[in-house]
């Protein structure tokens, strides 16, 4: 069988925005029958790495971009994003959200909202109001009109074509209005780091992004810890200040269920010189590290540093 590659050089890997919506892209065409073969490594572009799509020939980028398209528009209107607006949601609740998605699945109804509830949250641990635990990459819940599911509802229904195409060939002109998940470092947004007041500056995204980027998180679920905790697959640490992610660029073509593996391995999110080694002989050519920052009611992501 013949096959053709595909560069996607906007998606620069050594930001998490950027890494996400390319593991977006990968897992969302992994999913469909014609292109579920996939596979993706990284090579050096720019100042960082890109990401390379091996596929059937032939992998013309406009066919690829309206295969996209179409799968997110397939995920607007769903019910595992349209349950509420956040996740600000009971454990009872998330239990039938759960159940649902798990019938749907094993029914072949719908393939994807098993995952996604898989990396919302976990109904084994809730907190003093008996809501659920959820996922290291929640930013918001609310303040300011900002919602973490709701956002995710308009980017799945509102992304153009041509916000995709951008998004994955670049270059990013940041000229789309909100919503933004806020896993860029741009996002943050703070009085100090800016030459005028934010609030009176229009928000501006990389709207294509962002919708792709919300597409990877079937691939971080979401899982019960010792000490009545939950872990988000790739973060280390709990609080305001502590909190990291961590993710690998790899050299070699791997399927989507290796790379769902390799993102759960401990030794990603380590420092230490045996965790490297082990990390070379995985083909893992670098690793990026990004904190999580609280600031009032919002979370942001710092620019990323080589780990």
């Amino acid at each position: 069988m013949s096959t053709a590659e595909l560069t996607l050089p906007a998606l620069q890997g050594s930001g998490l925005l950027g890494f996400l919506a390319a593991l977006g892209v990968f897992r969302t065409l992994a999913t469909l029958p014609e292109t579920s073969d996939v596979r993706m490594c990284w090579v050096p572009g720019g100042v960082s790495y890109c990401p390379v799509l091996q596929l059937r020939a032939p992998a013309e980028p406009d066919s690829v971009v309206e295969k996209l398209h179409t799968a997110l528009r397939g995920l607007a209107g769903q019910y595992v994003i349209t349950v509420d607006k956040d996740l600000k949601i009971t454990r009872a609740n998330f239990r039938k959200l759960a159940t649902k998605a798990a019938d749907d699945f094993l029914s072949h109804t719908n393939s994807t909202a098993a995952g996604m509830v898989a990396a919302f949250g976990c109904d084994a641990v809730c907190n003093d109001e008996g809501m659920i635990e959820d996922t290291g990459f929640r930013t918001m819940s609310g303040a300011g009109h900002q919602h973490f599911l709701e956002f995710m509802n308009v980017l799945a229904r509102e992304t153009t074509v041509e916000q995709l195409h951008e998004a994955l060939f670049g270059p990013w002109r940041y000229r789309d209005s909100s919503p933004t998940m806020r896993w860029d470092a741009e996002d943050d947004r703070r009085y100090a780091l800016r030459w005028d007041e934010p609030s009176k500056d229009p928000v501006r995204t990389v709207r294509g992004a962002n919708a792709l980027a919300v597409t990877a998180l079937p691939l971080f679920p979401v899982v019960p810890t010792a000490g009545n905790s939950v872990a988000t697959t790739a973060f280390v640490g709990r609080g305001s200040r502590d909190t990291f992610v961590a993710w690998p660029i790899w050299s070699a073509w791997l399927s989507v269920d290796v790379v769902r593996s390799l993102l759960a391995i401990k030794e990603m999110e380590s420092r230490e010189a045996e965790a490297a080694t082990y990390r070379n002989a995985l083909g893992v050519v670098a690793v990026y590290r990004s904190q999580r920052i609280t600031l009032g009611k919002y979370r942001n992501f710092t620019p990323a540093e080589a780990a």
